[in-house]
This record gives structure tokens, sequence and C-alpha cells, in this order.
């Protein structure tokens, strides 16, 4: 349109047929032109106050054509086609500026149109799309055969698509340490086998030095007597102190590691135990020392309790590890289960993969958790401490009391539980999974198992091998059976099923051979196609050779069986037998108590939620259930993981993978709770310790009244330790 105008105003030609096909086809009409750029309703005179005008009979004209004299005219107002005889020009009579010029009798002005807007020529073509989508909107409704949907519905199985989940706000990444060397299971087994028998004879030892000095602490409450000369209060000062001094002994190494992180600016509980030994220690020497007879007694047992609370939490971390080690260094090749960041529905995913033990050894060493925790606190407790200790003595005009407060401050911020609260529930973790065949990789592991509520669920997981048997095959038609088998293993192997090994164990006692199949494809109906040998194969369940229009036998009573179809026509049915694993229910009913949902990514046509719910009665409601291409891509033995390690297995089944799922989360959540309570206990005893002190109040503070609040702190981590295991 932009041409053609470009001629009227350079005076060029324009041919008629031109006009014609615009008005008639083209892009732009007359009435279009007339439309867009002005108002036919409107007068005329505004219309040419608006517009330029062009009076077409000042144009050149051609030669007349035939053509062009036979076209009929219409009635109305006539537009004067070149070719015609030119009318005279009569000199126009001056006209005032405001005021257009008139037309002559039988002429047709027409305003000169402007250059089309862009927007204008968009919404002129977005109204021209949606009045073609109205007029055919229905056509594709109508052309939909019912029956087929229906018959496509009821043989197609419902799938799962996955939900996009709201972005997690970024988080600033935590400054990682550099991770201990990566030694082999085997080796780290010894090591921590090394020295077990005595660090228990020494657990041993500990408990009956606590017994004894309980028994100094009782005889004088109880009203008794000791007899001479061990009435002397100095010599029980001095027996108080060969006792502790006998303890520190016993655990000279756990000391000696508290020591190592105080050094290292890396405070622990074992840092506070030497702190409230020390201290201690230095006050009952002091008790000993003095000219007179004191009324009180140190802090020897509760100084002893804390060492034996925190010798036996390291035995039962040390059991734990060897435990751990000797299960993950009994396959060479085990199984790897991480947790994939965004698998599934954008949500953590746990993943079963057939790997090494690369990192097993690296985390396994790590500090857990509640070591973590302790290392922001425990330097608070010491400055708290030592100030409180300050201010009671020096401050309150008391410095004799400067040993006792510290005594008694770093006594009671020394938590009994701070070993036990992830040692002990480790030990009996392990001493589950390990007759399964699962080792927990660390805390590294069990702290990722935060975000994982997802798990990836394969073929092998629900029917390890020889819980699928084959109870016989019919060949059917004038199909060769070595051919017919083949021709069913070929496809089962090429798509990974879990069948691979039942029909490769068939094909070979009859003395076949694999065939090269070519365009494999997965159907969403529960099959398979490809071309071998110029046949079309089809290897699928009875649904899919109904929706793929294949003739079964009339009264075929198959739960389960995978028929063979070439060139559309039955070739084959072998029936199968599934046995499912008697582990596989409370293996589920751990996953789902965690609140861990299962994804089907079984390459099994046969394994669908309907087949599992009505022959099992599995919860197939709860699992999730994807696509055909999405279950081949999650269950991909050749993708990459990224994830952390959080277990080995050692054996097949779905039991040991749910079960170190389960016991990760139940571990990370018991250690994380458990260093909590211990923090504010600790917490809790420096400022009653702080008081009871600047007041004075030896009675109160008594070791056995202080020996009963540390144990009432000990007893929910107890009892939450030894709850872990059981699920």
């Amino acid at each position: 349109m932009s041409d053609r105008d470009e001629k009227l105003n350079k005076g060029e030609l324009i041919d008629i047929k031109s006009l014609i096909g615009d008005a008639d086809g083209g892009d732009f009409s007359l009435d279009d032109i007339m439309a867009e750029y002005g108002h036919p309703s409107a007068p005329e005179e505004e219309t040419e106050a608006r517009f330029n005008t062009i009076d077409l009979s000042t144009l050149p004209r051609p030669a007349p054509r035939p053509e062009d004299e036979a076209l009929p005219q219409g009635p109305g107002r006539v537009l004067a086609f070149p070719g015609a005889p030119p009318e005279p020009e009569e000199p126009a009579e001056p006209e005032p500026p405001e005021e257009p010029p008139p037309e002559e009798e039988g002429e047709k002005v027409i305003p000169f149109p402007q250059e089309e807007s862009v927007l204008s020529a968009f919404v002129k073509k977005i109204n021209r799309k949606a009045d073609d989508y109205a007029e055919h909107m229905f056509e594709e409704d109508e052309s939909v055969d019912k029956e087929e949907v229906r018959r496509l519905e009821k043989l197609i199985p419902g799938t799962d698509q996955e939900e996009d989940e709201e972005p997690r706000p970024l988080r600033r990444p935590k400054r990682q340490e550099p991770p201990p060397p990566d030694l082999p299971p085997q080796e780290l087994a010894r090591r921590y086998a090394r020295g077990l028998k005595w660090m228990r004879t020494r657990v041993l030892l500990l408990f009956l030095l606590v017994a004894v000095s309980l028994v100094q602490i009782l005889v004088p409450m109880v009203g008794l007597n000791w007899p001479a000369p061990l009435d002397q209060p100095q010599l029980q000062c001095c027996l108080a102190a060969a006792l502790l001094g006998t303890g520190m002994l016993l655990a000279i190494d756990q000391l000696l590691i508290g020591i190592f992180r105080a050094l290292r600016l890396r405070l622990g509980m074992d840092t506070m135990a030497v702190l409230a030994c020390g201290f201690t220690l230095a006050d009952t020497l002091e008790l000993a020392a003095a000219e007179a007879p004191s009324d009180r007694l140190p802090y020897t047992l509760v100084c002893l309790s804390g060492l034996f609370f925190l010798l036996h939490g390291v035995y039962h971390k040390r059991c734990a590890l060897r435990l751990s080690c000797r299960c993950a260094a009994s396959a060479s090749a085990p199984y790897r289960v991480t947790l994939e960041p965004g698998k599934w529905s954008d949500r953590d995913t746990y993943c079963k993969w057939s790997g090494t033990q690369e990192d097993f050894g690296s985390q396994i060493q790590a500090d857990d958790g509640a070591q973590r925790i302790f290392r922001l606190v425990c330097p608070l407790l010491v400055l708290g401490d030592i100030a409180f200790a300050l201010m009671v003595s020096v401050g309150g005009e008391h410095p004799e009391r400067l040993m006792w407060a510290l005594s008694a401050l770093f006594t009671a911020t020394t938590a009994f539980g701070s070993s036990l609260v992830y040692g002990r529930p480790f030990h009996k973790t392990a001493r589950r999974l390990s007759p399964s065949g699962a080792a927990l990789a660390g805390w590294p592991g069990i702290a990722a198992s935060r975000t994982g509520s997802r798990v990836l669920i394969t073929d092998g997981d629900l029917f390890p091998p020889g819980y699928v048997e084959l109870n016989g095959f019919k060949v059917l038609g004038d199909f060769p059976a070595e051919r017919v088998v083949a021709y069913t293993a070929t496809l089962i192997r090429d798509s990974g099923s879990g069948l691979t090994k039942l029909f490769h164990d068939q094909l070979r006692s009859m003395g076949g051979l694999m065939r090269r199949a070519e365009a494999l494809a997965c159907h969403e109906g529960g099959g398979l196609s490809a071309n071998i040998r110029g046949e079309q194969v089809l290897v699928g369940s009875a649904a899919f050779m109904k929706l793929m229009k294949v003739n079964l036998p009339q009264g075929l009573h198959v739960k389960s069986a995978v028929f063979c179809a070439i060139d559309g026509e039955l070739a084959g049915i072998f029936a199968l037998s599934y046995t499912l694993p008697d582990t596989v229910f409370p293996a589920l009913s751990a996953l789902m108590m965690e609140k861990v949902g299962p994804v089907l990514a079984t390459r099994d046509f046969n394994l669908i939620p309907s087949m599992l719910q009505q022959r099992f009665k599995l919860a197939a409601d709860k699992m999730a259930f994807p696509r055909v291409e999405r279950r081949r891509e999650l269950s991909d033995p050749d993708q990459l993981h990224e994830g952390v390690l959080t277990a080995l297995l050692c054996r097949e089944g779905l039991l040991p993978f749910a079960e170190s799922i389960a016991a990760a989360k139940r571990l990370r959540w018991a250690t994380r709770l458990g260093a909590v309570l211990c923090c504010i206990g600790s917490l809790a005893g420096m400022a009653l310790a702080a008081y009871l002190t600047s007041m004075g109040a030896y009675t109160s503070l008594s070791p056995f009244n202080l020996m009963v609040y540390m144990l009432t702190w000990l007893a929910p981590v107890w009892f939450l330790s030894g709850w872990v295991h059981r699920y």
C-alpha cells in the first residue's frame, strides 16, 4: 500500500487491475482505507478538511485497453478511470483559506491516506487472528471420537506432573572446613578397633571411682562417721584429690583432645571438662592444705561423673565408626545413596546408584553436629564462668571464694550428655543398619538429610533378583520360539527393565542370541516398540496390546504377563510371577513416617500404581508416578550425581535403602535437639552457680545437689538417644 501511495505522489501510472485486486482480495480494500483513516459517515467537508486530496483526473492517463472498457461500472459515485478523455480544467475561484475547494460534479475526490502506524497494524492483525480462531475453535472438539478418548484413558495409566516449587531464599554459603583425608574404610576400621577394649575397661574403672566418690559424699549425709583416721577433713580432701587425679589419668586421651581444641580456638565440652577438673583439683588441694578444717567437700563426684559420661560417649562413637567402616568395606562396588538437589518436582531427592567408596572415609571422620554447636557456645560459657567467678570473689570482696567459684561454675556448665548426644544414638543406629548392609557416611550426609523429601524407587528396589519368576511361555502362530524369545529379550534389555536377567537366562537356556533393535520407543501405555530386521516388534502388557489393536486370545486370564507381537500379530505370551518381599512394607512405613515420598522410577511396564495397589495392597496413591520419558531419565544409570553422600549399601532391596534414609533424618534431629538441651542446661547451671556462690550457699550447692542437677539435664538426652533406632 505504501508503494502505491508513493506512485500517486510521483504522478506515475495506476494499473486498474491493481486497484481492483486491492479492493477484492488484497491486504487493504478501499473500505478498509476509509474506515482506518476517515469516517465515511462524516460529512464530506469534514473529511476534506482533515486530509489532503488528489484529483486523479489531472494524472496522465495511458491508452485505453479493451479489458478496461468491458469492466462494468456500478451505481454511486464514479471514479474516473485512466484512459477516459480528460475534462477541461476550469480556473478555480479564489476561496478563503479556511474553506476547502469545492468538488466538481462527476469527479470523486479521495483523501490521501496517511502512513499506517505500527500499533494500528498490530491491532488489526490480532483481531483477524481472533476471528479466525473463533470460527474454528469447535472444529477440533467435533472431530474427536469420544469413545476413543475413553478407551485411551482406560488403557493408559495416569501419571503425575512435576510441580514448580517457590524459589527458596538464597542463603549465604557456610564456610567449609578442609575435609579430612579420604582413607579406605578397611584402614579406618582397623584404626577405630585399636584400643577399643582398653577404652571399655577404662569406662568401667571410672564408674568404680564414681561409686567410691559417691560413698564419700553419702556417709556424712546419712549421719554416719568415718573410722579414725578417715574422719579428718584434710584426709578426706586428699582422698578426693587422689580419686580425681586417677580419673583424669584414665581419661587422659580425651583431656588432651580438649586441650588441643583450646589451642586451635575450637573449644568443646571436652575443653570445659579439662577446665572443670583442673579447677576442682586445685580447689581440693587448697582445702587439704588449709590450716582450719573446712565444712565442705570439693566437687570430685561431679567431675568424675562428667569424665565417665565423656569417655562412655566416646566409646559409643568409636564402636559406631568401626561398625560403619566394616560394613562399607564389605563390598568393593557398593550402592551409593546421595541426596540430589531439585531432582524431582524441584525437591531434594534421594538416589541409589552403583559406585565406589569414594568420600566415605573423609566424611566419616568429620566432626558431628553436636561438636559444631558446642564450638559456638563453649567460648561464651568460658567467658561467662570467669567473669562470674571474678564478680563473686574479687568483686564481692571475698577473694577466698575464687577457686570454689571457678570449680562450681565450670563443673555446672560441663554437660554430662555432651558426648552421648551423638555417640550413643549413632552406635545404636549403626548396630541396626549393619545387619541389613547399610552404613551412614558421617555427619555431612546426616546434616544434609534435613531437606530430603523424596526418594527414587526402581525395579530392583521393589523386586530384587529372584522375586520375579517366569512361569512359562507360549508361542503363537508360525513364529519360531527362539526368535520370539530373542525379540522379547532384546527389547527388554535395551529398555533397561528389571526383567532383563530373567529373559536373558531363558534365551541362553534355549541357545539363542540377542538381536539388534532399531528405533526403540517406550510408550506410556505400558510397552515397547522397535524394528528388528525389518519387522515391527511390540512388547508390553495386555493393555498395551489392546491399545495397539493387537488381537488377544479369548478368555485369557493372566494377571501379570509379557506379550510379544510381530508385525501386528500376537507371537508370544510370557507368564510372570511377582513376589513382593516382606521387607517392603516396613521400609515404606519408615519412609512415610519421616515424610519422605516415594517416586516410582520403574522401567518394568508391569509395575504401575494400579498393579501395586491391587495385587500387593501398597499405598500407591502416596507414590508419585512420572511420565515414561521422565522415569527413564530418573533411572538412567549413566546420569551424573552431584549430591552429598548419605550412606553406602552392600545389599539389594528397599529395606537398607529406606532404613539408612530414616536413620539419617532421625539421628540428625536427635543430635541437634540433644545438643540444644545440653547448652540450655549449661547456661542455666552457670546462672544458678553464680547466684549461689555469690550468696555463699554451699549447702544448696553441695556436690550431691549439683550431681542431681546434672543428672536431671542428662535424662532427656539419654532417653532421646535411646529412641532414635526404634522405627
